[in-house]
């Protein structure tokens, strides 16, 4: 009896149904796109074409290439040693985000300029604005600590005709603060999202890089580079994600009102009780905690909102044409 030959799925079933990765990349059609991604295809041991994912400035020509292939970018770059965002991850982030919102609007997605976003901690590659704008028409209000990572953002907001209008970026010159500085009392967001530095220290960034590389490649990583890049302020900061985000949730409790969903991604499982019992104990109306996955990575994106029921339908009803 002729034994059946399982053939692994090229569709990537973890990511939001509509994420434009859910399918293998088409590396001819990118390559098309921006033609400087070909010297960077590789085959693979099993005859497939892929690129190495290990090389930094490999993982950037394939940035680029969807940028400009799926959201209609015309410039993007970042400075050196800089993070090198996986799209369809941010991509994920921002779909569950609208689907969030389309809970108070009768399923459906809110779009355009009349919903704003603010983005805490834009980085250097102004990532979530270019999908959100190309995806939803979404406005951004976006803050960045970082000078230099600040500088390559506005370049590409400049350099892109589509964001023109829409993204508004703001320094955040004092890094003890989240929302104070550039959020005003009297501004009206409708999602915040943010993606925190994880680790707690440079030594546990550090050695988290070299265990991902060493399963990666499934043997022991003697190297300290990422293949995403990150610099320090992007990977770690005193108390890693958790404290980042308890400091956010407190800071959020001045904004209850005028801002609807706040929202954050969560990398570590163990963080996710700590942070809802201090969600509750600000006594936050709703929280919800929406699972997602790419690839062998799992996350999730924590959500909490200071409004009832009937306060997120008045918001719906009154804030999304």
């Amino acid at each position: 009896m002729q034994k059946k030959i399982k053939h692994k799925s090229e569709i990537k079933t973890q990511l939001h149904p509509r994420n434009k990765h859910r399918e293998r990349y088409d590396l001819d059609a990118l390559s098309q796109t921006y033609p400087a991604l070909k010297e960077f295809i590789i085959t693979t041991e099993y005859g497939k074409t892929s690129i190495d994912f290990f090389n930094n400035f490999a993982v950037k020509a394939l940035n680029i290439a969807l940028l400009k292939h799926y959201y209609n970018v015309d410039y993007w770059d970042i400075p050196p040693r800089y993070l090198v965002p996986p799209i369809p991850g941010r991509a994920d982030y921002l779909h569950y985000v609208a689907d969030l919102l389309a809970l108070s609007n009768k399923g459906n997605v809110p779009r355009g300029s009349d919903v704003k976003c603010f983005d805490i901690g834009v980085g250097a590659s102004c990532v979530y604005p270019i999908i959100g704008v190309a995806e939803y028409g979404w406005s951004f209000v976006c803050s960045e600590i970082d000078k230099k990572a600040f500088e390559a953002s506005a370049k590409i907001i400049e350099k892109n005709a589509g964001l023109s209008g829409l993204v508004n970026l703001k320094l955040q010159e004092d890094k003890y603060k989240i929302f104070d500085k550039i959020i005003a009392k009297d501004d009206l967001i409708d999602v915040v999202i943010c993606n925190p530095p994880f680790h707690a220290s440079l030594e546990e960034a550090k050695k988290a890089n070299l265990r991902k590389l060493s399963n990666l490649k499934r043997k022991r990583a003697n190297n300290e580079e990422r293949n995403f890049g990150g610099v320090n302020q992007e990977l770690w900061c005193v108390g890693g994600e958790r404290k980042f985000v308890k400091n956010m949730i407190h800071e959020s409790l001045k904004f209850g009102y005028t801002c609807f969903w706040f929202t954050s991604l969560i990398s570590k499982d163990e963080n996710v009780f700590y942070l809802k019992k201090e969600l509750e104990r600000v006594k936050a109306k709703e929280i919800k905690l929406i699972p997602m996955g790419q690839g062998n990575k799992i996350s999730r994106i924590l959500a909490w909102t200071f409004q009832t029921k009937e306060e997120q339908e008045e918001w719906a009803k009154t804030s999304w044409k």
